[in-house]
C-alpha cells in the first residue's frame, strides 16, 4: 500500500492543495488548516457547514501571513502577534492572531457578513481531546485531530453504493483528507490501530463521522451529485454512542515529525482486535 494523494487546507473549509512532499509536524501537515474566518462578533468559528461560498477561497501560505483568492478577487493578510482574540472552534478556545482591518473589512464584503480571519501562530495553542488523542496532543483548526487517513478502496465501494442508488460517484475531493492511500480492500483501515509512512508513525484514533460537507462540490460549494452520507448509511452507520452519524476515514496522531512522499510506502504496524461497530440496515 502507498500514499497515492497528500493535500494540504491552508484556510479552514477553502479549498484542498494538493501536495507531492509534506512537512509533518506534532500538530499535523506544515500549512494545514492555520487560518480559519470566525464571526467577527463572537469568534465562533466558521465553514462550509453555513458558508457553502468557502468551497471556492484558494489560499496560499506566504511569508507574513496568507494569500487569498476568490472569483477574481485576490487578498493578500497580514497579522500582528499582538492583535489577538479569543476564538472557538468547536469546544476549543484559542487565543489566535487577528488580521489587519482593512482584511477584515474586505472579507466581509466578499462574504456579505461580519468576519475576521484569524491564525494559529506560535503564541496560540490547542489540543485534542485527551480521551482519543493523548495527553497534550497539540494541533491546529482542524475539527478535531491532526491528520485525517481515507483509503481508494473504500471510496471505491461507497461509490459503487451510490451507483446503484442512481447517484452520482463522488471524488475523494469531498471528504477534505491530508493523506489517500491507495488499497484493495473496503474499509480496511478500520483494522489499522497504527500505521508507519516516511518513517513517521500515525496513530488512528477515531473514526470520523462525516456531516454535509461531503454533499457539496468542493469548487462551487452547491450541494450537487451524490450523496455520501446516503451511501455510507446502509453499512457505515456508526453503533458507538461516542462517535455517531456515517463514518469515512480516520482521524490519526503524529507520533513524530519528518517529510513523507507521494508514493510512500504505507506499512501497518498494529493492527485492531475488532472493527468499530456498526448498524446493520436492511
Amino acid at each position: 500500500m502507498n500514499v497515492a494523494g497528500l493535500n494540504i487546507h491552508p484556510l479552514k473549509s477553502g479549498r484542498a492543495i494538493a501536495q507531492t512532499s509534506v512537512s509533518v509536524h506534532l500538530d499535523g501537515f506544515a500549512g494545514d488548516r492555520r487560518f480559519m474566518l470566525v464571526d467577527a462578533a463572537d469568534g465562533r468559528f466558521i465553514t462550509q457547514r453555513e458558508l457553502q461560498a468557502l468551497a471556492q477561497v484558494e489560499a496560499m501560505h506566504v511569508s507574513d501571513g496568507i494569500h487569498l483568492r476568490m472569483n477574481g478577487q485576490t487578498l493578500t493578510a497580514s497579522f500582528d502577534p499582538a492583535n489577538r482574540m479569543e476564538v472557538r472552534v468547536w469546544s476549543s478556545d484559542v487565543d489566535a492572531a487577528v488580521a489587519a482591518d482593512h482584511a477584515n473589512a474586505t472579507l466581509s464584503g466578499w462574504f456579505g457578513r461580519p468576519v475576521k480571519l484569524v491564525h494559529i501562530d506560535r503564541a496560540a495553542s490547542r489540543f485534542a481531546s485527551p480521551e482519543w488523542a493523548g495527553p497534550a496532543s497539540p494541533m491546529t483548526f482542524a475539527d478535531g485531530y491532526q491528520v485525517l487517513i481515507t483509503t481508494s478502496a473504500s471510496l471505491a465501494d461507497l461509490n459503487v453504493s451510490l451507483i446503484a442508488k442512481g447517484q452520482e460517484p463522488v471524488g475523494m475531493d469531498r471528504f477534505r483528507t491530508n493523506i489517500l492511500i491507495d488499497n484493495d480492500e473496503p474499509w480496511e483501515e478500520d483494522l489499522w490501530e497504527s500505521v508507519e509512512i516516511g518513517g513517521i508513525i500515525f496513530d488512528l484514533v477515531k473514526p470520523c463521522a462525516r456531516c454535509i460537507m461531503t454533499t457539496q462540490d468542493q469548487v462551487t460549494g452547491e450541494r450537487i451529485g451524490g450523496n455520501p452520507i446516503q451511501g455510507l448509511a446502509e453499512k457505515r452507520m456508526s453503533a458507538d454512542r461516542r462517535v455517531p452519524g456515517v463514518l469515512f476515514g480516520w482521524n490519526a496522531v503524529p507520533r513524530g515529525e519528518g517529510t513523507i512522499n507521494l508514493g510512500d510506502e504505507m506499512r501497518v504496524v498494529k493492527m485492531r482486535e475488532g472493527r468499530w461497530p456498526m448498524k446493520v440496515r436492511v
